[in-house]
Parts: C-alpha cells; sequence; structure tokens
C-alpha cells in the first residue's frame, strides 16, 4: 500500500519507523509528472537494497527563474499516485502549500565548481535552487540510498559532490537515462511538444548517436565530434544553449589529447520548450 503525506515530520517519523524495523530506505526525489523515467528510479532504489521506498513530488520555486515554466510545470498528483502504486512505492511526500519553505526562510545550500559550466551558464541560481531542496529532503529522510537520473546529469554530480562534502549518511546512485522507442529521452517536459516539434526533438539524440560512432571509430578532436554532435541540433532546434564537450567527473574542461571518457550533452530550445540529453562517450551504451 502506498501511503500519501504531505507533512516533513510525516515523511521523517515514516524512514525512521523503516529503519527502527531493519529496513534500507531509498529515496527519488521528483517533482511529480511522473512517467517511466521516474518509475525506473524506484526500480534502481530497490536494486540497491532499499526495502522501503519514499518518492518525493514536490514542484521546487527554488529552482525556477523568472523565465522559465514554473507556472506551466504539469502536476498530476493523482496520476501519479497510481504509478507509484503501480511501481510499489511505499511512501509518497507531496508537501503542502508551506510545508517546505517556511516564511522568511533564508538558509541555502551552494556546491561551486561542477555547478559552474553547461547549466550553470545558462540558468543562474538553477543549481543552489536544487541543492537547497533535496539537502532538506535528505535531512528529512536520514540515512538512506538517493537515486537521481543522469538525463539531469549535471544535477547528480552535483547532488554527490554536495552529499560528500557535507558528510552525509546517503548514498547517491545515478540511475541510465530511459528513453522513448526512437531514442528521444523521457522528459515530464515532453508533453508541452507539438508532433511537428516531437519529431524535430530527435535532433539531439540524434546527434549524441553520431558523436557517439564516431568517437568509438576512434575520433579524438573536439572540434569535429562537437561538429558532429552539432549539426542535427542545429537543423531542428529553435535555438542551442550548448552542446559541449567536458569532464565527466567535475563537469570542468578537458585535457588534450581526450581521456578515454568524456560527456557530450547538450541543451535546445523547441518552442517554449527546453530539453537536454546526454550521453558518457567511451563509457555508456550507443543512446537509444
Amino acid at each position: 500500500m502506498t501511503v500519501l503525506v504531505d507533512e516533513p515530520a510525516a515523511l521523517r517519523a515514516a524512514c525512521d519507523a523503516a529503519r527502527a524495523s531493519g529496513r534500507r530506505v531509498g529515496l527519488v526525489p521528483t517533482m511529480g509528472a511522473l512517467h517511466t523515467g521516474h518509475v525506473s528510479l524506484v526500480d534502481v532504489a530497490r536494486q540497491r537494497g532499499a526495502e522501503h521506498v519514499a518518492l518525493t513530488i514536490f514542484v521546487n520555486p527554488l529552482q525556477f527563474a523568472p523565465t522559465d515554466d514554473l507556472d506551466r510545470y504539469p502536476r498530476t498528483l493523482d496520476a501519479d499516485l497510481e504509478r507509484c502504486r503501480a511501481a510499489g512505492v511505499d511512501l509518497v511526500f507531496a508537501p503542502k502549500d508551506g510545508a517546505m519553505y517556511a516564511p522568511g526562510f533564508s538558509t541555502h545550500v551552494t556546491v561551486a565548481d561542477v555547478t559552474g559550466p553547461l547549466e550553470g551558464v545558462h540558468r543562474p541560481g538553477h543549481f543552489q535552487g536544487v541543492t537547497t531542496v533535496v539537502a532538506k529532503l535528505l535531512n528529512l529522510a536520514g540515512p538512506c540510498v538517493a537515486v537521481f537520473g543522469r538525463k539531469d546529469y549535471q544535477q547528480w554530480r552535483t547532488l554527490a559532490r554536495m552529499v560528500r562534502d557535507l558528510d552525509m549518511p546517503i548514498e547517491v546512485v545515478g540511475a541510465p537515462i530511459v528513453r522513448e522507442a526512437d531514442g528521444l529521452a523521457l522528459s515530464s517536459r515532453n508533453v508541452y511538444l507539438s508532433a511537428e516539434e516531437r519529431a524535430r526533438a530527435l535532433g539531439l539524440v540524434t546527434g549524441l548517436r553520431a558523436a557517439w560512432d564516431a568517437f568509438e571509430a576512434g575520433e579524438r578532436d573536439p572540434g569535429r565530434l562537437l561538429a558532429i554532435a552539432s549539426a542535427p541540433v542545429e537543423a531542428g532546434f529553435d535555438r542551442i544553449d550548448y552542446v559541449a564537450l567536458a569532464d565527466p567527473d567535475h563537469l570542468g574542461p578537458l585535457d588534450l589529447p581526450l581521456p578515454s571518457r568524456v560527456l557530450l550533452a547538450g541543451a535546445a530550445h523547441l518552442g517554449k520548450t527546453r530539453l537536454i540529453d546526454n550521453v558518457v562517450l567511451g563509457e555508456d551504451p550507443r543512446p537509444g
């Protein structure tokens, strides 16, 4: 049975009770509008030994800029609860209004360096919002295995750094990207795409695949890899924030010659919808 709670104290009490009974806790933080990718995070938590899985649903205002889509972000709590029940989630924490940030809230968690490039350039303040809310959720859940999707690759790396630096008793796991049959990475924002935009959205994964193929064939020139990855994105998307190569661990610039593992990540816009995708060349399987 899936239990729904809306008070932070109830999340803490449930997780404490689970540990007291000898069960390992798993935490899956989400913003709702759940899809198969989110369900896969629950499965990964189970695979890592979690016997009590708590999934959180909270559209966190701190991680949205004034120009972002906070008001448009899909909110589908009833459908989300059905998905959670089908997936065997033990507890859903969907905080009521005002529960996460009390009046006068003024404490924020900042992770430097790893948040600076890529998303950090185009979404200033975003990661401070993410790290602050996740730090609160981890504090409420207590010792656990916390699972995050690798579609938000920089977010996963940022949260792992936060947990390491602050000595939190948390195992952070990055779960593989889940894709549609044609390769499009699952995202709650995909529902915004028109049929025509949905077809053009494949430019991101097409570019990743082409660069993956070139890397596997021995290509190590950064300029050529970026040109290969960028061409389908430029052809299909309305605006590109970045298509970039980076160190897969600290997200900083790469040494030359290129190492055996290279992060290739992209973010681009179709109308009002912003999509992201990535692959670690030399490590991940071919996208899609």
